[in-house]
């Protein structure tokens, strides 16, 4: 009986985060695999459906045997692209909403009293596949919210008074509660250390891979790695104000706070709609009163306003703006570039200053051993080489990665003892032996020689490198580590700052010393170091209000200037899952060099968004006014219409054509 009523808790606790999350429905924990795989994207499943119905329409009308086929297949085609449209814009009626959804609807399913109904499936199937893909993108922004979530444990091991563990869920766990953290597990809530030392990995608040020592009376985050040693933490938080809480309220906000060209152009296409559908009835109404046109026939009002409404639906005003953006992002897709929609492009049109994560974005993220002071390499190496095995820690897997390069063997290790959150002791050929941290392994070294050693740490602190201290009975040796710049930054960062007169700065969770050094070689003059998310945050939102922002970042720390930064830009090869929801563009393979010819393609993008835009207005004004006039049959009127639409195509397929470095 406990274990069916612990079951039913678990499903409502399942269902009560699918539903806050927001997600479309395929996502359900509670649907079978089959049904989540047929139920994803839908709607663009259901228009490209749409859309071979009508080819098989269209072509088999040329046959005399296939005319029955030809019905068939515009039937369907009405059915998958206009009955969900129907439907939409049903409600938006009555809810008084005239937008253009509504003003395509009525145009194509109106073009069927006219004999026009395959320009109307065609407006149908182009509708449909658009507003897919609207969707589509929409709600990747939802992901970033459920990939940050993912992050953090629902249950943690409540520690109770007689000193037994109880599974909890993290959602009845009050501040002052006792939990037990295992080595490797994720902390599922913020507190204190009151029991244990380890390494914690912060890179979900720092952006930084570099594990950090936390011990008693420490305070850690939820989220973040417990990665050697066992902790009792006193809870300080609850799960609905922890810091991934924190996080995921900040991307919402900014989320929210972020300007798009989408807002005006969905304005100015709703009152174009109500506008057009105004007129339509005013023509009909109103034309045989002032005129001698009569209400019916093919010369009537009636037949003249179906016209001027099915002629003046916005095919390729709505097209203008799409097409040419799939294009460029199909051009940047073979570039390894991915861009969460076509408006991403304006936005990076119009950005002046490009702000830049450190580790993992402008460098690797990943220590790389430098060399060695104090004995000689091949003294000292074998012995690291021998104890570093034995641990997972960044700089341990520098050591033995260069050893195995230099193909030299480890020694034999004996009692060897792992100091969590600190370092490592063995015996070596007799000798007792310890490697650790710089904190750990000054007061073990001789007094005679710890000041030296001391300054010497300091010195390479300032210069932007890390470093272990090795002690062999008195030898002191320091080993040093660094995090290399990516290949072509220098050039990449040039080209920003020469040809497209874009401002760049560096914003980093990292140390000053270590942003100082990246700084000084990138040729970075503005940078700032020790920032927290709320303060990438803070500086990305004081900079956004007088200029537009490009943010490139990969941590989870980043996720929230990416997201409130006019273009978030994350590296999605080794970025964490937050930071690629929550941008706008990444770059999957980490190639920062594609960083220059990104921002000349969108340069590139808007100028034929623009030229589009024209001659998909002059399209319309071409077709609407002989049509009305009753110059021109409606079948030329259309003809000049859809016309224009192939002319903004070819025009926005230049985007692929010219895709030169």
């Amino acid at each position: 009986m406990t274990e069916f009523f612990a079951s039913t808790r678990h499903e409502a606790e399942l269902l009560e985060e699918f539903f806050e999350s927001g997600m479309e429905e395929s996502i359900s924990p509670f649907l079978t695999p089959s049904s989540r795989h047929w139920g994803k994207n839908l709607r663009l499943k259901a228009s490209l459906l749409a859309a071979f119905f009508l080819v098989i329409g269209y072509v088999s009308s040329f046959f005399a045997n296939f005319q029955d086929l030809s019905h068939l297949s515009l039937l369907l085609t009405y059915f998958f692209a206009g009955v969900p449209a129907l439907i939409s814009a049903v409600e938006d009626i009555f809810k008084l909403e005239i937008n253009i959804d509504v003003l395509m609807i009525l145009a194509a399913f109106l073009a069927i009293f006219i004999g026009s109904e395959r320009e109307g499936a065609l407006l149908l199937v182009l509708f449909a596949f658009s507003n897919s893909l609207e969707k589509l993108v929409s709600a990747k922004a939802k992901h970033a919210i459920q990939a940050l979530k993912s992050l953090s444990p629902t249950k943690a091991s409540v520690i109770q008074a007689d000193g037994t563990l109880l599974e909890r869920s993290i959602r009845d766990i009050t501040p002052g509660t006792y939990i037990l953290v295992k080595a490797g597990q994720v902390i599922p809530l913020d507190g204190i250390i009151r029991a244990g030392s380890s390494f914690i990995n912060l890179v979900h608040l720092t952006g930084e891979n570099l594990p950090v020592t936390r011990g008693v009376n420490d305070t850690v985050q939820a989220g973040a790695s417990n990665l050697d040693g066992a902790l009792t933490i006193e809870v300080t938080h609850t799960s609905s104000d922890s810091t991934i809480a924190r996080i995921i309220d900040m991307i919402h906000h900014a989320q929210d706070a972020k300007p798009t060209l989408q807002r005006w152009f969905d304005a100015l296409t709703n009152r174009y709609a109500l506008a057009v559908i105004l007129c339509s009835f005013l023509f009909a109404l109103l034309l045989p009163v002032f005129t001698v046109i009569p209400y019916l026939g093919p010369e009537g009002s009636i037949y003249r306003a179906l016209a001027f409404l099915i002629a003046a639906s916005p095919c390729a005003l709505i097209l203008a703006i799409p097409i040419a953006y799939l294009s460029a992002i199909s051009a940047c897709a073979r570039r390894g570039i991915l861009l969460k929609g076509g408006i991403v492009l304006d936005a990076l049109a119009r950005c002046t200053t490009l702000a830049l994560d450190k580790t993992g974005t402008l460098t690797y993220g990943k220590l790389t051993y430098v060399g060695v002071e104090g004995e000689w390499e091949k003294e000292t190496l074998p012995i690291a080489y021998a104890l570093e095995q034995n641990i997972e820690h960044p700089m341990a897997q520098a050591i033995c990665h260069y050893a195995s390069q230099q193909s030299i063997l480890p020694l034999a290790v004996e009692n060897f003892k792992a100091f969590a959150g600190h370092g490592v002791e063995a015996t070596v050929r007799g000798h007792t032996v310890f490697l650790g941290s710089m904190d750990w392994m000054l007061p073990k070294v001789p007094p005679n020689q710890r000041s030296q050693i001391e300054q010497r740490c300091r010195m390479i602190q300032e210069q932007g490198e890390s470093l272990a201290i090795l002690l062999v009975q008195d030898h002191v040796s320091i080993f040093r580590f660094s995090d290399c710049i990516r290949p072509r930054v220098l050039e990449t960062l040039q080209i920003l700052k020469d040809k497209l007169h874009m401002k760049v700065m560096m914003l980093t969770g990292d140390h000053i010393y270590s942003a100082r050094a990246i700084a000084k070689e990138t040729g970075i003059t503005e940078y700032f170091a020790d920032l927290k998310p709320e303060d990438k945050l803070r500086h990305i939102e004081q900079i956004s209000l007088h200029q537009n922002l490009a943010m490139v970042g990969d941590g989870i720390n980043d996720a929230p200037a990416l997201a409130r930064a006019s273009v978030g830009i994350a590296m999605g090869g080794i970025g964490s899952h937050t930071a690629v929801a929550a941008a706008d563009v990444i770059l999957l393979q980490d190639h920062i060099d594609h960083l220059g010819w990104l921002f000349k393609k969108a340069h590139q993008a808007i100028r034929i968004v623009s030229q589009n835009i024209c001659l998909a207005a002059a399209a319309i004004l071409v077709a609407v006014v002989p049509a009305l006039l009753g110059w021109l049959p409606l079948w030329l009127a259309v003809l000049l219409h859809e016309g224009g639409t192939v002319i903004v195509g070819l025009n926005a397929l230049r985007l692929l054509l010219d895709d030169r470095s």
